[in-house]
């Protein structure tokens, strides 16, 4: 969508309306950029100069392109080693204020010129969409964002304003005169969805939507109800090194209703993420921590088979179905959201094990009425998808937060790699995921 021209997607139905002329304001801010722990690099101070386009006018229930574009980025790429084509993902965060309120996640492709060492760094744009719930005006403020360097290993930069930046658009939301509640504002990164307010509720054939949740009446067997379809819901999570630093997805739980308990059938979109290296039949495979809430808790582990042809280096990859076994703990409605990944990747020899975390909030994708069981999930420990825990994720905005919080750990990698190279405010170690390249 250009600037001149931005159009409104409802829906993700692929309906395109016309929008009121986007604006565009350049907004400079003094910036902070912490490199990864290992490097033993002090923090880098600079500053960050950034263009925020939206749609000037818009109507409430209209969902909108936000696009960030990165100026110019905090700190250069020092003179130590070029930078390949096609090699730096930003994701970040903008601040939803006015008549709204909450941060919109943006995230950009894996896309940029080479860079050669001494030289700016050149970030792609980046975009998210909002869903306009409320009337009024609604400001939009560039906050912190991360860049991702995928080679020769996946490492991200951190920076953070050191002073409030001002705001870079302003979109004045009127009436539309009908179709979107005031359940509150839906924000999306990429492929990252937050969400406040409404819920859509199923019993006995009938469907009324006011937008959030599934719940499906007869959990526990009324009316002869055996299968319990979930909703789709997106999901980003974040990733461990030697993974990628990202993976962002729609996910669908589904329930067939067994005894006293359910079948599960966890579904992702297509190529949630890029094959690292040729990989063989039989070597990468999928796991979940499927999060229980409402009047059960814990978890569910679920499992997927293995890949069963080659997968091709920097090819989109299929995660197959994850199925498990629910049995309730708890008699009333529980919830089922999409919980901890795992993607274990076998070559032989000890695996690899890459653990996903979900980053922000999630929806829930399904909602039963159930039936306490004798020795059901109430009460009990989290069940873990691969050794990842089962937690739901922090508040951390939804950037990808991986490679760089715990010291320890990251030091350990590189007294095992034994090679470090420092590039700009990433780190880059030569480490077990050279396995898969080999």
């Amino acid at each position: 969508m250009s600037a001149a021209g931005v159009a409104l997607m409802l829906g993700g139905a692929g309906i395109l309306l016309a929008a009121a002329p986007a604006q565009a304001a350049e907004v400079s801010f003094k910036t902070e950029c912490i490199p990864p722990a290992i490097s033993g690099m002090p923090p880098v101070q600079g500053t960050t100069k950034v263009q925020i386009t939206a749609p000037a006018e818009a109507k409430v229930g209209d969902e909108v392109e936000v696009v960030w574009k990165t100026v110019e980025a905090a700190s250069k790429n020092p003179d130590v080693l070029d930078l390949e084509k096609d090699t730096v993902k930003p994701t970040g965060v903008i601040k939803v204020g006015g008549a709204a309120s909450g941060t919109l996640n943006m995230e950009g492709p894996r896309q940029n010129p080479p860079i050669p060492k001494n030289s700016p760094m050149i970030l792609p744009d980046m975009k998210g969409k909002l869903k306009l719930e409320k009337a009024g005006e609604i400001t939009l403020t560039p906050d912190k964002y991360n860049i991702n360097v995928s080679k020769p290993m996946s490492t991200d930069t951190k920076c953070a304003p050191k002073e409030t930046p001002a705001v870079g658009a302003t979109i004045k939301v009127t009436d539309g005169g009908g179709g979107a509640d005031s359940g509150g504002t839906t924000s999306t990164g990429g492929s990252s969805t937050t969400t406040s307010g409404g819920t859509t509720t199923t019993s006995g054939g009938n469907t009324t939507t006011s937008g959030g949740t599934t719940t499906t009446s007869g959990g526990g067997g009324g009316g002869g109800q055996t299968d319990f379809p979930g909703k789709e819901v997106a999901v980003q999570f974040a990733c461990q090194s030697p993974g990628p630093a990202s993976i962002s997805s729609k996910v669908t739980i589904n329930a067939k209703k067994n005894g006293g308990g359910y079948d599960l059938t966890v579904k992702t979109a297509k190529g949630v993420m890029n094959s690292p290296a040729p990989l063989p039949a039989g070597a990468l495979k999928p796991s979940m921590a499927v999060k229980l809430g409402g009047a059960d808790s814990g978890s569910v582990k679920v499992e997927g088979p293995a890949n069963s042809a080659p997968l091709e280096q920097g090819k989109p990859v299929d995660l197959p179905d994850m199925k498990g076994t629910y049995k309730p703990g708890a008699t009333g409605k529980s919830t089922l959201s999409p919980g901890a990944l795992t993607i274990t990747v076998n070559l032989g020899g000890s695996p690899i094990v890459i653990p996903c975390q979900v980053k922000g909030s999630v929806q829930a994708s399904l909602e039963l009425d159930t039936a306490q069981q004798p020795g059901g999930a109430a009460g009990g420990g989290d069940a873990t998808a691969g050794g990842a825990a089962a937690s739901g994720g922090d508040s951390g905005g939804g950037l990808a937060e991986t490679g760089a919080e715990d010291e320890g750990a990251l030091r350990a990698l590189a007294l095992v790699a034994g090679t470090v190279i420092l590039l700009g405010g990433a780190v880059f170690t030569f480490t077990p995921w050279a396995r898969l390249r080999r």
